[in-house]
């Protein structure tokens, strides 16, 4: 079984995902990564050439070659969701996490992170709050539909939360291995 980390920018994947890889001796994946190697360019550059259907086609052959692993983490790019293909080709052999995180955190997370901003474009003309809350409002659902286990990471670090989904899953309180559905999901 895979961990699949899903949520919005900034909820912590990468970070999470790191430390929770070590904690449960799985090997780490970042779709992000896995893009900027395979193509030799930033998700800004894929964009600014391609647009987002570019990033997009990127991500989904990146995801298709991760689905035949296991044993592993899977930090999800934060818009992989909107794609029923990806979510698809996981969900078989995935338990998914979503790490949740309140709009204000996210902001605050994304003005903190400079190297964020030069990697990532921004989806529209708008205002940083603007695009933030037009896209949560858009993924909040497919997380929560998707998700087995749902974490706040909002004030929480890295390590907290990473702790938090080991001890989750080593108590054998997510029922990894079942698929329960979002009416089912625990939180923690």
């Amino acid at each position: 079984m895979n961990i699949v980390l899903i949520g919005y920018r900034a909820s912590g994947k990468t970070d999470v995902g790191k430390r929770l890889s070590k904690l449960l001796g799985l090997s780490f994946y970042d779709t992000d990564d896995l893009i900027r190697e395979r193509t030799g360019k930033s998700v800004r550059q894929i964009v600014s050439e391609g647009g987002w259907p570019a990033f997009r086609t990127a991500e989904k052959a990146v995801i298709a070659g991760l689905s035949g692993l296991e044993g592993a983490v899977i930090a999800l790019g934060g818009g992989a969701v909107t794609e029923r293909e990806n979510v698809e080709v996981l969900k078989g052999k995935g338990f998914f996490v979503w790490l949740e995180v309140d709009e204000a955190a996210v902001i605050q997370r994304m003005r903190d992170d400079v190297a964020s901003e030069e990697m990532r474009p921004p989806h529209g003309g708008k205002g940083m709050a603007e695009e933030v809350r037009e896209i949560l409002a858009e993924r909040i659902p497919l997380y929560r539909a998707h998700a087995d286990l749902a974490i706040d990471t909002t004030g929480r670090s890295a390590e907290e939360v990473a702790s938090e989904i080991a001890g989750a899953i080593r108590a054998g309180k997510t029922g990894v291995g079942v698929r329960s559905g979002m009416k089912n999901t625990r939180r923690y």
